[in-house]
Order: C-alpha cells, then structure tokens, then sequence
C-alpha cells in the first residue's frame, strides 16, 4: 500500500470523533479528577502545595520525575523527527538522557540539602537574594514559557485530530484541566498524575514498539534496513536535521546541561524527605527514561517505514502525529484511542508541572522573597501562587494559540537551551565554587537567558 493512499486513509479517520478515543479519555480525566479532590483535601499549607509536604517516597519521586520528564516532545515530537528526517533525530532523545547522570552526581543531594521550594534557593542562600531572585526568575519564566508552548501545541493538535473541535478550543481545554490540578491539588495531586502518566505511557509506547517489531520478525535490524530502502542509507546516517558539528555539538550540550537546569525537574527533590531519597529517586528515573527513549528509536523508524514522511506531514506539519498514526495503522481506531489518551495524559502531567514551578516562582522567589523581603503575611504566599498559576493557565493558552504548527520537539529544544545558559551554570558554581559573587550569578543568569532569547 502506497503512502498515498495511507495519507488519505488517515486524514478519514483523523477529525472524526470516536467513541473509544473519547472513553480513554474520559477515564484519564475523572481518574486524575478524582486525585485532585483527594490531594486539595491535604493541601492546606505552602509546603504541602509547593513540595506535597516532603512526604513522597523516592520510588514515588522517581516513576514522578520520569513522568515530568517523558514530555509530548518525547513521544509526539522525537518520533515525528526520526519519521521525518530520520538518525539526526535521535539527537534529541539522546541529549536529553545523557544529562541525567549530571542531575544524579552533581545537583540531586546538594539542591535537597540547601533549598525549599525552588533553585533559586540554593543560587541565593549564601548571595544577596534580591538581585539573584529576579534574574533566577527570569530565566525559570523564560524556560517555563517555550516548555508549556510545545505542550500546548502538542495537546491541541491532537485534540483537534482525534474529535474534529477547533484547535483553540482544544489548548483552551488542556488549559483548564491544568489549571485545576494546579490550583486545588498543589504538588501532591500533580506528583499522583505524573506517576500514573508514567505507567501508561512506558506501557502504551512498549505495546506500540511491540506491534511495529512483530512486523519485521523482532528484529529492529530489519526496521533500519528497510527504511534505508525505501528512503537511502542517509536516514541512518547523521546531518539530514543537523549537518554543521558545532551546531551538532551545541545542541548536545544544550540538551544535557538543560536537563539539569529545567526548574520544574530540580523542584522534584523537595518533595521526598532527604538527600539519599533525592539520588535514589534520580536513579529510577534515569533507568526509566533511558527504556523510554530506547523504544523511540523505533516507533520513529516504524512510522518513517510503514506510515510515510509524506502521511505524516500531510496531517500535520510539524509531525507531531507520526506516533498516532502507527497506533491506528498497526491497531486500529481503539489503540488510537489508548495512545491519544497517553499522549494527552502526558501533556497534562508535563504542564501541570511547568506551572507549579512558574507559580513558585512568581510567589516564593518574587513575591514572599524579594516584595515583602522573606516576611510574607500568614497564607498570602499560598495566594500569590493560586493566582499565579490562573495567570499562567492564561499565558500557556494564548502561546499555544500563536506557536500553532511547530515541531514540539524544537520548541522544546529553545526551552533547553535557555536552561543550559541560564540556570545551570549559575546552580552549579553556586554550589561547587565559594568565590561565587552576587553579581556574577545575577549577571550569568540575565546574559545566559537573554542571549539565548
């Protein structure tokens, strides 16, 4: 069957709503609704909101920390990549797993031991917080931005596929959800929805990966063969994506060094009750995400082989959807569902996260540490943050709106890239080195983020 016919067959069933799809996703969303409930009853106090009271055990943290990290860049957005343009976009994937020995060794114990709520914490607990608070700020908000832009744009597009609703309307919806987790549930029911969008999506990714293999006797040396075939030995070989090596190398360490600078990842460690926990928690979550990325290696390559380039884009131009379209060819309308439901159970745990840590942010950073100079009046820190997080909720819909049609694993890429420059540097000299002044860390940070910008 030519991809031709493949793109006609699935722009038919793309836009038509399913009743299978929508049952997924109706229970996904009564399940994480019905753990909101649950956790605003325990969510009281700012530490509770903030770090879910510390009481999260590191087996939590780690499945928590994998599905904070395991975004709709990962599985919409590297599988549309590699589906595209084939080995370069495996650099993605890769950079983004070879930072995860940087968050084990260097940052996970020291950031448990010296912060709170946040990274700035521990860049303003031996420094001037003033100054150091509002440039930490600026690149955490500047990160949060472009990280809730791919997740908005992600979620609409598949939305908007999967029922045949407007795109906006489908990030308004995404919006709202995330809005509520945040704001009644605080970090507990959040830490709750990440590990349930862990299971599922290490679950639904390895069922997929399976289906594709089935297709070429399980053996992924068969999978590459044939999309050297179809498409010529360049899609397994680098430059197709990135062809300059200081560009290659540029986005490596970007990739790597943001991953141990990402604010709503270091805000994790807060929530378990002490260091050892901290670096256990990283430890399952680096052996998780590494078994994820391993299996987009082939769902990429399987949609390049049994989709088409072409299909993909055809739907949509980012090719963000290359991963459900190998769901529904290889399992029909119900897996689609499954898989959709996965997908959008990933974005909403990602974005919940993202605004958790944009409204620490604007009310521990900004608002109790820098306007009322450490001495915020008793419950108006928890306030800011809830107000916070609706601003947010606002900003992450009318962003998703404007960035529509890009790749979310590009728009992502910018998001780590601000907190390699930004938020990395300044968290570890901070850490490692004690001639770290005020102004050296206010001024890397402001410089890392706004060249970067």
């Amino acid at each position: 069957m030519n991809h031709l016919v493949l793109a006609l067959q699935a722009a038919s069933a793309f836009g038509r709503p399913d009743r299978v799809a929508i049952g997924f996703f109706a229970g996904f969303i009564t399940l994480t609704l019905g753990i909101t409930y649950w956790a605003a009853r325990r969510t009281s106090t700012t530490e509770h909101f903030y770090a879910a009271g510390r009481s999260v055990t590191a087996g939590q943290n780690g499945f928590a920390l994998a599905g904070d990290y395991m975004s709709a860049a990962s599985f919409l957005g590297i599988a549309g990549l590699v589906s595209t343009s084939g080995f370069d976009g495996l650099i993605y994937s890769t950079g983004w797993l070879v930072g995860w020995p940087v968050v084990l060794f260097l940052i996970a114990e020291p950031l448990r031991n010296l912060g709170r709520y946040t990274f700035a914490d521990v860049v303003a607990a031996r420094l001037d917080p003033v100054p150091v608070r509002i440039a930490a700020a600026c690149g955490t908000l500047a990160t949060i931005a472009f990280y809730l832009i791919a997740q908005m744009v992600g979620a609409g597009g598949l939305i908007r596929l999967l029922f045949g609703i407007p795109y906006e309307t489908a990030v308004i919806i995404v919006g709202i959800a995330m809005m509520a987790y945040v704001l009644f549930g605080g970090m507990l029911a959040t830490t709750w929805v990440q590990i349930i969008k862990a299971f599922l999506l290490l679950g639904g990714a390895a069922t997929l990966a399976l289906l594709v293999l089935s297709r070429f006797g399980f053996d992924p040396r068969a999978l590459f063969a044939e999309a050297a075939r179809q498409y010529g030995a360049g899609v397994l070989a680098p430059g197709k994506l990135v062809s300059n090596p200081l560009d290659a190398i540029s986005l490596g360490l970007a990739l790597m060094f943001g991953t141990a600078g990402l604010p709503h990842i270091l805000m994790r460690f807060y929530t378990v009750p002490d260091a050892r926990a901290a670096r256990k928690s990283v430890f399952i979550a680096t052996g998780l995400i590494g078994m994820f990325y391993l299996l987009t290696f082939v769902l990429g390559f399987g949609a390049m082989v049994l989709v088409g380039p072409d299909a993909i884009k055809g739907i949509d131009a980012g090719g963000n959807m290359a991963a459900p379209m190998l769901a529904e060819l290889l399992g029909g309308r119900p897996f689609l569902g499954f898989i959709a439901a996965v997908a959008f159970a990933t974005i909403l745990a990602v974005v919940a996260g993202l605004a958790l840590s944009g409204a620490a942010t604007i009310s521990h950073d900004l608002w109790a540490s820098v306007i009322r100079k450490g001495h915020p009046k008793h419950g108006e820190e928890l306030k800011v943050a809830r107000i916070a997080t609706i601003g947010l909720a606002a900003v992450a819909i009318v962003l998703g709106v404007a960035f529509k049609g890009q790749n979310v694993a590009f728009m992502v890429g910018l998001a780590f890239a601000i907190a390699a420059s930004a938020n990395f540097p300044a968290l570890v000299l901070s850490i490692f080195w004690r001639r770290t002044s005020t102004v050296g860390a206010a001024t890397s940070m402001a410089v890392g983020a706004l060249s970067t910008l």
